[in-house]
C-alpha cells in the first residue's frame, strides 16, 4: 500500500514476490477498531520519492491522534483517512531515526543524518518522510526523547504560545496536564513565566509537580470551575468541559484554547464543542478559540531551543518494543499513561 506518494520497494519489478532484502517488520491494521486490529507483519519496505527521505526508524512516539487513526473515530475524520478502511496500512506519526536514502530533489539532509519529526507509518523499521517535517537531532537529545517530541510538543507550543499568547505573570490552567501534550504545556508555561495550575487524574500529581506545576487539582475530587480561582489562560486538553464551565474559570478578558476534539459523539467527537466556542467568542469579553497543529521543521527547531535551554524535557512514562505496540495502545486508552509513551524499534 502506498502512503504519501511513497512507492514500495517491489514496484516496477518484473514478476515474483518481494525480495527478502526489501521487506521490513511493521505494525499494520487493515480495518478500523480497538487495539486488537494492530498486528506485527513482514511487509514491503517503502521507497522515498523525489522529494522524500527514507528513514531507518529507531523509535516512534504514541499519541492520541494515532488512536483516532486506529479507530476511525470520529467518523468525520474518515473523509481524510479512508471511509471504509484505513488508507494507510501502517499507523504512527512521531519518529526518530537515521536517513538511509534521499530523493534527488531533497536538500539539507544526507544519508547518515540523525533526525526526528513526523513520518506517516512510523510503527515500522523503515518510514518515508518529507524534509519539511523533519529536523536534525542534536547529540544531547536521546533518540527516545526525540521520538516523542514532535506531535505533542508542537501542539503544546502552538496552543500555549502562538494561539494562547501566554505571558509572564499570568495565571494559567492546564487540563490533562499529565498526558503527552499537557506534560509539554506545563513546562512551556513555566518557561514563559506563568503561574501554572495543573489538572490531572489521581496518582499523577507527583509527575506534574516535577514538571514545574505550582498547583495541582485532581479532577476526580475538585472542579476547577468551582474553586473560585480565575485564570488568564486555560489550555483545555482533557476535551470535555463545556464552554460555560470554561468561561466561569476565566478572568473577564481571559483566553481559553481548546486542544483536540475528544468527546462522546462518534460522528464529530468534540468538534461541536469547539464550534460552539468559536460562535460564542465574538459576543463575550473572553476569547474562546482552538489550536490546530501542523508539524513543521521550524516548529521542531523552536522546541529544540527550549530543550537546549534546559526548559523542556520529554517525559517518558513507558517504553514498549515494536511487537508490543498493541499493548502500548491499550495502556494509552486506559488512561494509565504518564507523560509520553515510546515505541522502540531498533
Amino acid at each position: 500500500m502506498e502512503a504519501d506518494g511513497a512507492r514500495t520497494a517491489s514496484q516496477g519489478a518484473a514478476g515474483g514476490g518481494a525480495d527478502p532484502g526489501t521487506t521490513m517488520r511493521a505494525i499494520i491494521r487493515d480495518r478500523y477498531g480497538p487495539a486488537d486490529v494492530l498486528r506485527l507483519a513482514d511487509i514491503e519496505r517503502p521507497v522515498a520519492g523525489d522529494r522524500e527521505v527514507l528513514l531507518r526508524v529507531r523509535a516512534a512516539g504514541l499519541d492520541r491522534g494515532t488512536w483516532h487513526q486506529m479507530t476511525g473515530l470520529p467518523y468525520l475524520m474518515r473523509l481524510g483517512t479512508g471511509t471504509r478502511r484505513p488508507r494507510n496500512l501502517v499507523p504512527g506519526l512521531d519518529v526518530a531515526g537515521a536517513v538511509v536514502a534521499v530523493g534527488p530533489a531533497v536538500t539539507g539532509f544526507a544519508v547518515g543524518h540523525e533526525v526526528f519529526g513526523t513520518a506517516r507509518g512510523s510503527f515500522a523499521e523503515y518510514a518515508v518522510a518529507k524534509p519539511e517535517k523533519l529536523a536534525h537531532r542534536p547529540p544531547g537529545l536521546a533518540v527516545e526523547q526525540a521520538a516523542v517530541l514532535p506531535v505533542s510538543g508542537v501542539t503544546a507550543l502552538r496552543a500555549l504560545i502562538d494561539v494562547g499568547r501566554v505571558a509572564a505573570g499570568q495565571q494559567v490552567l492546564i487540563t490533562g496536564a499529565s498526558g503527552g501534550v499537557g506534560s509539554y504545556a506545563v513546562q512551556l508555561a513555566k518557561a514563559s513565566g506563568a503561574e501554572v495550575t495543573a489538572v490531572c487524574g489521581p496518582g499523577k500529581d507527583d509527575l506534574v509537580r516535577s514538571l514545574g506545576a505550582d498547583h495541582v487539582l485532581d479532577y476526580t475530587r475538585e472542579d476547577f470551575a468551582a474553586t473560585g480561582r480565575r485564570y488568564h489562560l486555560i489550555l483545555d486538553i482533557a476535551g470535555n468541559p463545556g464552554v460555560r464551565r470554561l468561561r466561569r474559570a476565566l478572568t473577564p478578558g481571559g483566553t481559553a484554547v481548546i486542544v483536540g476534539g475528544e468527546g462522546d459523539g462518534s460522528l464529530t467527537g468534540g468538534l461541536d464543542r469547539q464550534l460552539r466556542a468559536l460562535l460564542v467568542s465574538p459576543f463575550v469579553s473572553q476569547r474562546l478559540t482552538l489550536a490546530i497543529s501542523v508539524e513543521r521543521s521550524a516548529d521542531l527547531r523552536r522546541l529544540l531551543g527550549f530543550v537546549e535551554a534546559g526548559q523542556l524535557t520529554p517525559s517518558i512514562g513507558a517504553s514498549y518494543p515494536l511487537d508490543r505496540a498493541p499493548e502500548a495502545m491499550r495502556h494509552l486508552v486506559a488512561g494509565a499513561a504518564r507523560g509520553k509513551t515510546v515505541i522502540t524499534v531498533g
